[in-house]
């Protein structure tokens, strides 16, 4: 069976910096992690020929090609389902490169959502069909939403707000080495995080993303092109999407087992064409907008079994020199919140060997899109 394994490489990234306001309109941040991307790789903006972005992407490849003066484009693609996208648009470009439809291709993510609009703030568009049994009700965000299956999995196996300060100390910690995190000179305790305001019972402050202004781009090739550009290239090992049966949105009412989620689905694609195992990953970046997420992914993706990502994440697991360093730049909790961009290039940067937070002989990283939504996944490695 033919299959994308290390066809294609990511050969540049590139990135604006954070924070909860910028002056610069999406589409100029949108071009400044582009072109940063392009130079990082040694490549001109004229032999760009593909662009993969998201569907909530506000800035669209039009307005980008001309920005930046690419020359004629052979390839566009969008994905859906915002952070859920973020790993399916380096697949849309892999299987562009590998099969011929495109030479260089550029995937990126621009947003202003610290200084811009909320999106459930719409209502206009407040009531697609599934969201008529949840709106009315009180499940207003995402934050809602994603406390009714925190809620579930606690009651069903027993993790705490222990394990999910866990994953937020986590990502804090690698935040503070970070110069780039909004949360670089910021750090948590366990009093701070237990003592937080509510947000959406039983998340806190600290179980939610940041709200963040930012852009960033990755630039992909052959495999062969990757090894004659300007860094070493990081090669696209498997890439697979995720829509479960009777999904549904967040809260995955009609499926069997809601806490079930797109990752299972995801998971046996990826590791289906993998020459390697759950076992074999020396790094991770998991989709974390919200903490109880990665319990959930551990599980989906296999490094622990059902009802095991509370615990897994006990004993320093996910720090560095734990079971899986998890999030080394901060992720979406404590670096910035970009839809899980952030979580590519940081998993390039320790394949490369050049993460702040750099674990030692890092040669695979997992990187995960959101779970809860129909998602995707990359392995990388060097």
């Amino acid at each position: 069976m033919a299959t994308l394994k290390d066809a294609t490489a990511i050969a540049g990234i590139g990135q604006t910096a954070f924070a909860r306001r910028l002056p610069e309109s999406e589409k100029t941040l949108a071009c400044r992690a582009i072109l940063a991307a392009l130079d990082d790789a040694g490549i001109a903006p004229s032999e760009v020929d593909g662009f993969a972005s998201y569907t909530m992407e506000e800035t669209d490849e039009v307005e980008v090609a001309k920005a930046i003066g690419a020359g004629d484009v052979t390839f566009f693609s969008k994905v859906g389902y915002g952070g859920g996208g973020s790993c399916a648009t380096l697949g849309h470009l892999a299987a562009a490169v590998a099969t011929g439809q495109a030479s260089v291709g550029v995937a990126w993510r621009s947003r202003k959502r610290g200084s811009g609009p909320r999106p459930w703030k719409n209502t206009a568009v407040q009531l697609p069909t599934p969201a008529q049994w949840t709106r009315p009700y009180g499940l207003l965000r995402p934050a809602d939403e994603i406390g009714m299956l925190a809620r579930r999995y606690m009651h069903a196996y027993g993790a705490t707000r222990d394990h999910l300060f866990n994953v937020a100390l986590a990502c804090r910690n690698r935040a503070n080495q970070n110069p780039d995190a909004i949360m670089y000179d910021r750090p948590l305790t366990r009093e701070m995080y237990m003592t937080s305001r509510w947000i959406s019972e039983p998340l806190c402050l600290f179980d939610n993303c940041l709200e963040t202004d930012g852009a960033l781009a990755c630039v992909i090739v052959s495999a062969e092109r990757a090894r004659d550009c300007r860094q070493k290239p990081v090669y696209l090992h498997s890439v697979a999407q995720g829509l479960p049966a009777q999904h549904h949105g967040m809260v995955n009412y009609w499926n069997d087992d809601p806490l079930t989620g797109p990752a299972w689905t995801a998971a046996r694609q990826l590791w289906k064409q993998a020459d390697f195992g759950p076992d074999d990953v020396h790094v991770a970046q998991i989709y974390d907008a919200f903490t109880p997420l990665v319990p959930l992914s551990l599980e989906g993706y296999g490094f622990c079994g059902r009802g095991e990502g509370g615990a897994f994440t006990e004993g320093g697991a996910l720090e560095t020199g734990g079971r899986l360093p998890l999030n080394t730049g901060g992720g979406g909790l404590s670096e910035a919140y970009v839809h899980g961009f952030n979580l590519i290039t940081e998993g390039v940067k320790q394949l490369r060997g050049t993460s702040t937070a750099q674990v030692p002989d890092a040669a695979t990283c997992l990187v995960t899109a959101g779970e809860g939504v129909p998602t995707s996944a990359v392995l990388l490695r060097n």
